[in-house]
């Protein structure tokens, strides 16, 4: 086991308390209380997210931060309910706008998809089908979603499409995703995302597959439109830059635990948490002939 794993789970209780918390006199646009997700494994009962509370307000964005294999994923797919039947998960209770998600019912659930909860999953080519066109998947949303006919979904698509910077929409409405780019790729999984105008975004590493001009576009496009519709969103990334480009707040996992939330500039500039000083401490700078630290132990 990690030798540093006790420290970070058994520092002062108190900066994960609080932070964690939710602010009572707040209206906010996600709860989550004490989630937990276990699988079944080979060694026994393996828990990939470990008691987590968070929060966002309306407008805000949170990013969800922590090195590959912490759990993020599999965090905002349990809050979504898009974990395998093999996973088992608990919470004291999941709020989105007021609602009890735990209470709906399955085709309720799923209607908050893509209506009033938009999804940009990691792999943008992998996570498009690949033998449907970009106007008929991004038509299907619309046609499940919305109460548009045929002429207004087609004008809404070409609207869409625009909006994320596709050039030539009408005519890329046929086009199918082997004959784009993994950036357009990306841009049309924000168009789908986005389509029905939702509350909330969560953006699953959404630049990973990207070179790196190609991730601050998306990273700008992202932040464009969520400003001009007032979103909440999480963004998940293990990507430090990422974060202190876009984020409000930083919620930051570790083996499945939360480690820490704050401000984005507290965390930076005061990280309270053992394992987030670990972190930031590994960022790599331009200093010639010393080594990198390291983060001992991970999945």
């Amino acid at each position: 086991m990690d030798p540093l794993w006790p420290l970070y789970l058994n520092e002062e209780n108190a900066v994960a308390e609080v932070s964690g918390a939710s602010d009572a006199g707040n209206a906010h646009l996600l709860e989550v209380d004490n989630l937990v997700v276990e699988f079944e494994t080979r060694q026994g009962v393996f828990r990939a997210v470990d008691g987590i509370s968070l929060h966002l307000a309306r407008g805000e964005i949170l990013a969800v931060v922590g090195e590959s294999g912490s759990g993020k994923s599999v965090l905002m797919h349990a809050m979504l309910g898009l974990l395998t039947p093999g996973a088992r998960v608990t919470a004291d209770r999941i709020v989105f706008r007021g609602r009890d998600v735990l209470a709906l019912k399955v085709f309720e659930r799923r209607a908050l998809l893509g209506k009033e909860i938009g999804v940009i999953f990691q792999d943008p080519i992998g996570s498009l089908n690949p033998c449907y066109t970009i106007g008929f998947q991004i038509d299907e949303i619309l046609r499940r979603h919305t109460p548009l006919d045929q002429r207004a979904r087609r004008d809404r698509t070409i609207a869409m499409l625009d909006q994320v910077g596709i050039p030539m929409p009408a005519e890329r409405l046929s086009s199918f995703p082997h004959q784009m780019s993994g950036g357009q790729c990306q841009r049309v999984m924000i168009a789908m995302a986005l389509a029905c105008e939702p509350s909330l975004l969560i953006a699953d590493e959404p630049t990973t597959a990207l070179d790196v001009t190609i991730q601050k576009q998306i990273l700008d496009l992202l932040m464009t439109l969520q400003r001009s519709r007032g979103m909440g969103m999480v963004i998940v990334t293990h990507n430090m830059g990422v974060v202190s480009e876009v984020a409000d707040r930083v919620f930051v996992q570790y083996r499945g635990k939360m480690m820490e939330c704050a401000d984005v500039i507290e965390i930076f500039e005061n990280p309270q948490s053992r394992y987030t000083q670990a972190l930031l401490s590994a960022l790599p700078e331009n200093a010639v002939g010393t080594r990198l630290p390291v983060l001992s132990g991970s999945f």
